[in-house]
């Protein structure tokens, strides 16, 4: 059993290190450059290494436990309080060594380059996207100051602004015309390259029974059920559904004293990109509910909340009640079967 605990503050070229041989005592201090920090991990004989879940954290998480050693992986958030006077490299070390001696506060799980892989497809796809409705912005933008008005709608604006720099007769200056079709380019190279992404989630896809099994949850397509492997990875570190739901920030904020439990709006902490797409998977739920002539009974839940809660409300529910989904046909290995809406519960 490892009785020395090496707290590691990551930086980009330097790392603060406090070794500690006994709870609540630093026995020593080391600043390393990158090189030197490798060499100080294979050095050193079996202990646990922690340190913040931040970034290049995973990286060295991964060469600690290919050296023999444990590694835990603190909350960032949860780390801060710890941390006493102002913020040095030295201070964060000293915060690391006392957060970890607190047992409430979970570990993350050190993830696999092939977790890192499908993120990083998430992260381009998500990049690609910001850049394209930019730049579809600004083509509406700038056509409807020329009195030129086009609908909402993605699909629109290509099309259109190609009609536009076409005509003759068009009320766009001809020295904007060259500009436009470049954007209008661009914008196409754009959904190029994000089919190009989604076709290689969906090849990434194909082999993964679990990314298969999550994708029979009403709501949960290709892009969340591959997010969900790529930043959670085993969900069976959750105790229940409900913790899950709240990593993901989908359960109220509390503000409870006495007797008097005041529940207010979702805490929205965990991975904000995850919550997205639930709550866009789960206003597909609604917008499928509506047009089914018998839904079942999740659907038919949804739009229960939507009658009294109002539809945002509604969205953010029914995401909810996916990310336990999710929990439960992931835990007990079984893909998600719909019931009636009338079957007794």
């Amino acid at each position: 059993m490892q009785h020395t605990t090496i707290a590691v503050d990551v930086a980009k070229s330097v790392f603060e290190i406090a070794i500690s041989h006994r709870p609540g005592k630093v026995s020593s201090r080391h600043r390393l450059t990158r090189q030197r920090f490798a060499r100080f991990l294979a050095e050193q004989p079996p202990a646990i290494v922690v340190m913040e879940a931040c970034g290049m954290a995973h990286h060295w998480g991964r060469e600690s436990q290919a050296r023999g050693h444990l590694v835990r992986l603190l909350p960032p958030r949860d780390v801060r309080p710890y941390v006493r006077g102002n913020k040095t490299d030295r201070s964060d070390a000293s915060g690391i060594l006392e957060a970890n001696r607190n047992e409430a506060i979970r570990p993350v799980p050190v993830k696999s380059v092939e977790q890192h892989a499908l993120a990083g497809l998430h992260r381009m796809r998500a990049a690609w996207m910001g850049t394209r409705t930019a730049r579809l912005n600004t083509l509406r933008g700038l056509l409807r100051e020329l009195g030129v008005m086009i609908p909402a709608g993605a699909r629109q604006v290509v099309p259109r602004v190609w009609e536009l720099v076409s005509e003759a007769e068009s009320a766009v200056p001809h020295a904007l015309r060259p500009v436009l079709v470049e954007a209008a380019r661009e914008v196409a190279e754009l959904e190029q390259r994000i089919h190009e992404v989604e076709v290689q989630l969906e090849g990434l896809a194909k082999g993964s029974p679990h990314v298969r099994r999550l994708r029979t949850v009403p709501g949960v397509g290709l892009l969340t059920a591959t997010a969900i492997v790529a930043a959670v990875g085993d969900l069976k570190r959750f105790p229940s559904a409900r913790h899950f739901a709240s990593s993901l920030g989908l359960t109220p904020r509390e503000s409870s004293s006495g007797n008097v439990r005041r529940l207010g709006r979702i805490t929205k902490r965990g991975d904000p990109y995850l919550r997205m797409l639930l709550i866009h998977g789960a206003r597909s739920v609604l917008h499928h509910a509506k047009r089914s002539a018998k839904p079942d009974r999740l659907r038919a839940w949804a739009l229960e909340r939507e009658q009294a809660r109002g539809h945002n409300k509604a969205a953010v529910a029914v995401a909810n009640k996916l990310a336990r989904l999710v929990w439960a046909v992931s835990v007990r290995e079984n893909d998600y079967r719909s019931r009636p809406a009338d079957e007794a519960r």
